[in-house]
């Protein structure tokens, strides 16, 4: 699906013999349509008061909306589970100023709250087993409409006693338990195949891939989806394809020059998240490489500054927002008991710029 700033969407797991799945428009589609920043958007379709916003932009913004189909969630169904409109959802997270993510999953539940006229209360808690406990106690004691529990690396967690006996709906997010209680992740297995199937459609053979820190379940799944989607092609896996990172910009670097100075280098890299391809992507411009006319490269995350690196990198989205959104709709409007455990996996989907070409 084209965005309208030359990007373009799709999820090479996909069949596409089979229909498409429609997806809501978020105002961040819209943004991005519109070359603007989310906030402006925000701006526009609220109606705030005392932003200086050119008619040329409001314009702009407003005819996109209609024409993409932006609408608000029905809130009939997210209704049913309360008769009293507004009050409080309180997000309880371990981190959030460790990576954008947080901010950008607060800005998702932000997003669902404001349609119900809530609000979003948020307490960080630095995996401080006290002050956990304490914080969750505040907010019960504040009578939420939801609690949010959630971590910024995906992992499974064992839940606080007083979020299963409390009769107050609460939410998973980034995490998940041995417990009935709603549980949403990203499918990170299909967001590695998916990048890996890209670069094996555009004709590479010899792909390698920058993985993030291996005790992390994200490194693990997208490390698998890699496995399957050499699988699927009839590939070879090569672990000695395979460079283990951290998630940093100097991670992608040394592996980046580690792969290439293999007897027979790779024509592709997968980075498994933005931050390690930028170290790649100087890496290969020390050496001499065109990107995509000498090698191709995929990231992870599709982070604001994929947009202006040269060429502007193809990456795979982390539903952070949708995630979000989901939350704070599904806790709102299914009781518990409706509820299996099995985690919700949402789709990592692939923007496509112009860091991929077939190889030489």
């Amino acid at each position: 699906m084209a965005n309208g700033t030359g990007e373009t969407r799709s999820d090479p797991s996909v069949d596409p013999s089979e229909p498409a799945s429609r997806t809501r428009v978020t105002m961040l589609d819209i943004a991005r349509a519109a070359g603007c920043s989310q906030s402006t958007v925000s701006f526009v379709l609220n109606g705030t008061d005392g932003i200086r916003i050119s008619s040329a932009t409001k314009d702009r913004v407003l005819a996109l909306a209609t024409q993409m189909g932006y609408r608000r969630a029905d809130l009939a169904g997210l209704r049913r589970a309360t008769a009293s409109e507004g009050g409080v959802i309180a997000l309880v997270i371990d981190k959030m100023t460790t990576s954008p993510e947080g901010v950008v999953v607060l800005n998702g539940l932000r997003e669902a709250a404001r349609e119900l006229g809530a609000i979003v209360l948020a307490a960080e808690t630095d995996n401080d087993t006290a002050m956990e406990p304490r914080t969750i106690e505040t907010f019960l004691r504040m009578d939420v409409r939801l609690i949010v529990y959630a971590c910024i690396f995906t992992r499974q967690v064992t839940v606080p006693q007083s979020l299963l006996e409390t009769p107050v709906p609460v939410v998973l997010l980034n995490c998940y338990a041995d417990a009935p209680l709603p549980a949403v992740v990203p499918d990170e297995v299909a967001g590695g195949l998916g990048a890996t199937r890209t670069l094996i459609a555009a004709g590479h053979s010899r792909i390698a891939t920058i993985t993030g820190e291996m005790f992390m379940e994200a490194a693990q799944d997208r490390l698998e989806g890699y496995r399957r989607a050499l699988h699927a092609a009839g590939l070879p896996f090569r672990m000695h394809l395979v460079a283990e990172g951290d998630w940093s910009a100097s991670a992608g670097y040394r592996s980046t020059r580690a792969l290439m100075d293999l007897a027979i280098p790779p024509t592709a890299i997968f980075c498994q998240n933005d931050r390690m391809a930028i170290g790649c992507y100087e890496a290969l411009k020390e050496m001499g490489l065109r990107i995509p006319e000498d090698i191709s490269v995929i990231g992870y995350d599709d982070e604001e500054i994929t947009r202006h690196m040269s060429p502007p990198l193809t990456s795979v989205i982390l539903p952070s927002r949708a995630m979000g959104r989901w939350a704070v709709e599904r806790g709102i409007d299914e009781p518990r008991d409706a509820t299996s455990g099995a985690p919700v996996r949402l789709g990592c989907e692939l923007v496509r710029r112009n860091s991929v070409a077939s190889p030489k």
